[in-house]
């Protein structure tokens, strides 16, 4: 097959199988099956396109190719129930699927089902994640395992068993109502709020930033926006994800090392992505009608940075407030420690190092090296080296990343 073809083929199926699997699973009532049907229909395009040329509508011709297959499963599903029925078995009649509700909030949309499917509680944050770039982010197997840095197997078993405890749990192929849709919409906010951190500041490896995982979750927030336009959290979410995603050439030297906020070179910050997410804040904020969601509010702080012209020049103490609000909103040590760091610039560093030291005992900050990070900076900055070289010391030993442990250990020596 002559390249072109090949790297078509990968892009068409990319782009479009997230849409066929949707559309799939809506027939079989199952995304595992929906996706090995998506794979039969490709495999059909590999045979046929190379022969008789790309369709003029790819997309719409591995739709309706997987669609025939599927048909043609549960056609023979039911006759082999006709035939059971026939020799005398009794077999229970398949549940017919309810009616769904009429909603004038109802959102008739096959992706949509597919990210909600793909993002149940039921699964582990993990196979969240996994299955979600898998299904819906178009991502292969070898790509996911590359980009969270751990074994092709160890994702694929993942995978696996999340279509099996999809399976087993009869998890319906749906988008939620009312209450339900809320509690399960803040499931998907984190597996894209997940793996766009992941690759804004990674936990692990060599690199401190993987830009295609950043680019990955931008595509899906941008997607759940045109189909969830009257959800002020997804307006939120997405104009967070622009405003952190417009600093992403600035925060590393040419050797890789990170460059800290107030050292970038904020000339390099991408004008476009941070106009993009001034809009996506103003619609969250004319789409709510209530008090800002936590993505809203932190979408807020990030905008105080993104349309600051200088380090100094940033609004400080309105940054101090947001996380005051957010903390009420959805209380976290890290925010709080957050919070510590925008009132160290707003007041001094005094009373942020009490904010700080009130953390130490926070169990989930124990091994969080960003704790003794904030410390050593705040205690470099009352003049007290000795004390500061120790909390970097200690948050390079806790540092997971390379990169990361690199800056550290580097802040550490620059206070001897």
């Amino acid at each position: 097959m002559e390249p072109q073809l090949t790297e078509a083929l990968e892009t068409v199926f990319r782009l479009e199988s997230p849409r066929v699997i949707a559309g799939v699973a809506r027939l079989v009532r199952d995304v595992g099956i929906a996706e090995e049907l998506t794979q039969d229909a490709l495999v059909a395009a590999l045979e046929q396109w190379p022969r008789d040329g790309v369709p003029d509508r790819p997309g719409a011709w591995l739709m309706a190719t997987a669609r025939r297959r599927a048909v043609d499963l549960i056609r023979r599903r039911e006759t082999y129930a006709r035939k059971l029925a026939e020799i005398g078995r009794d077999l229970p009649a398949a549940a017919e699927p309810p009616e769904e509700p009429a909603d004038p909030e109802d959102i008739d949309d096959d992706l949509l089902r597919l990210v909600f499917t793909a993002c149940h509680p039921v699964l582990s944050a993990e196979a969240r994640i996994a299955l979600t770039l898998r299904l819906v982010g178009g991502l292969a197997t070898p790509e996911i395992a590359r980009a969270f840095l751990v074994p092709e197997p160890t994702v694929a078993q993942r995978i696996v068993r999340a279509k099996r405890t999809l399976a087993a749990k009869n998890v319906a192929f749906e988008v939620p109502y009312g209450p339900d849709r809320a509690a399960r919409l803040g499931s998907v906010l984190e597996v894209v709020y997940l793996i766009f951190n992941e690759g804004y500041a990674a936990t692990a490896g060599d690199d401190w930033l993987r830009p295609a995982l950043c680019e990955d979750a931008l595509r899906l927030a941008r997607g759940l926006c045109a189909l969830m336009p009257k959800e002020p959290e997804v307006h939120g979410l997405t104009a967070l994800l622009e405003f952190q995603a417009s600093r992403t050439a600035a925060r590393t030297g040419p050797d890789g090392v990170p460059v800290l906020l107030g050292d970038q070179n904020r000339r390099r910050w991408n004008r476009m992505l941070i106009a993009r997410g001034v809009t996506a804040l103003d619609r969250a904020r004319t789409t709510g009608s209530g008090a800002p969601g936590p993505y809203v509010l932190q979408a807020a702080i990030a905008a105080c940075h993104a349309t600051a012209f200088t380090y100094e020049e940033t609004d400080w103490p309105r940054i101090a407030t947001l996380y005051g609000l957010l903390a009420a909103r959805a209380p976290s040590p890290v925010v709080e420690l957050n919070r510590a760091v925008a009132v160290s610039m707003a007041e001094g560093p005094a009373p942020a190092l009490a904010l700080v030291d009130a953390l130490a005992a926070e169990p989930a900050l124990r091994d969080y090296h960003l704790l003794p990070s904030v410390r050593g900076d705040l205690l470099l900055r009352l003049g007290r080296t000795a004390e500061a070289r120790t909390a970097f010391e200690r948050a390079a030993s806790l540092a997971r990343n390379e990169r990361e442990r690199e800056l550290l250990a580097r802040r550490a020596k620059e206070c001897a």
